[in-house]
């Protein structure tokens, strides 16, 4: 580390010329979801950061404001609103750390909570391990899903029933809605403004959008109106939850490790693993990135 305690680094304070842009979830610059990352943000109040994420249009970016050692604390935030958590730029963030300071454990304080990272290398890639807060599945309320569905133009009959609607959070709520057919996965054209009002009203993240291949694989999409983005190209915070729905439901095995891939129906292919271990309800999310330009 070239600093082991106070602001993350020894550059002057960021400005919007300082942030990095990496894809995560691909080793292709143009696969995965880009975010922005800016590694010593010590310098900027609230209203810059979401300017300097606005300036730049990605989904979130991540900004480390404070260091002691490889411990962080890390903020987030969208083009129009900062956000808990948000596992994407997590990964960004920390192979940019691993490429500056070399691979290791990392720790990020989080509004969600405190988030352990590990990168390590494998080959020619850099790969990170976020592990979840605590999650939690709930309900969600007729009158909501019957909004959503509409928002979406889906209708009822186009769900998967092995698969049943449920509001999961690790890190960030996010509604999970599993399509019967990939057909129906692909077909995403939905109503911005009305999506986006219910996601205020009962506090979502995004729509975590589902398509079963396999016993282990899935397939995604991830609607993100409140961030003022028609779609989360690959959504680490919303592979977590579902993770966490996934053993909740009993949908996998205790232990288990899922496949999720994303990104395809938009042209930026990105993969996330997904592990569950047994006698431990937090959730792993692993995945790859690389710099863009």
């Amino acid at each position: 580390m070239s600093q082991q305690s106070g602001t993350p680094g020894s550059s002057a304070p960021a400005s919007p010329s300082d942030v990095l842009r990496y894809t995560a979830f691909s080793g292709d610059p143009e696969g995965g979801n880009p975010a922005g990352v800016v590694l010593d943000a010590s310098g900027l109040d609230d209203e810059a950061m979401l300017a300097v994420a606005a300036e730049l249009g990605y989904s979130e970016t991540a900004f480390l404001t404070e260091a002691d050692g490889r411990a962080y604390t890390i903020r987030y935030f969208s083009p129009k609103a900062e956000v808990p958590f948000c596992g994407h730029a997590t990964v960004a963030t920390a192979i940019a750390l691993a490429e500056r300071d070399g691979p290791g454990d990392l720790v990020f304080s989080t509004r969600a909570g405190t988030v352990p990272v590990t990168v390590a290398r494998r080959g020619d890639e850099l790969r990170a391990t976020l592990t979840s807060v605590e999650p939690q599945v709930t309900e969600i309320a007729p009158d909501d899903l019957a909004e959503a569905l509409a928002a979406l133009d889906w209708p009822a009959a186009d769900l998967d029933p092995s698969l049943p609607p449920r509001i999961s959070y690790a890190g960030a709520r996010h509604l999970v809605l599993a399509a019967a057919t990939r057909e129906r996965l692909a077909d995403l054209a939905y109503d911005f403004a009305r999506l986006e009002a219910l996601m205020h009203r009962i506090d979502l993240t995004t729509v975590q959008l589902v398509w079963r291949e396999g016993p282990a694989v899935f397939h995604v999409r991830d609607p993100f109106p409140v961030g003022g983005v028609v779609e989360d190209p690959a959504t680490g915070a919303a592979a977590a939850a579902f993770g966490a729905y996934a053993r909740e439901l009993a949908v996998v095995p205790e232990a288990a490790v899922l496949t999720l891939h994303q990104g395809e129906d938009m042209g930026r292919p990105g993969t996330l693993t997904v592990e569950l271990r047994a006698g431990d309800s937090r959730v792993r999310v692993t995945g790859t990135g690389t710099r863009i330009g």
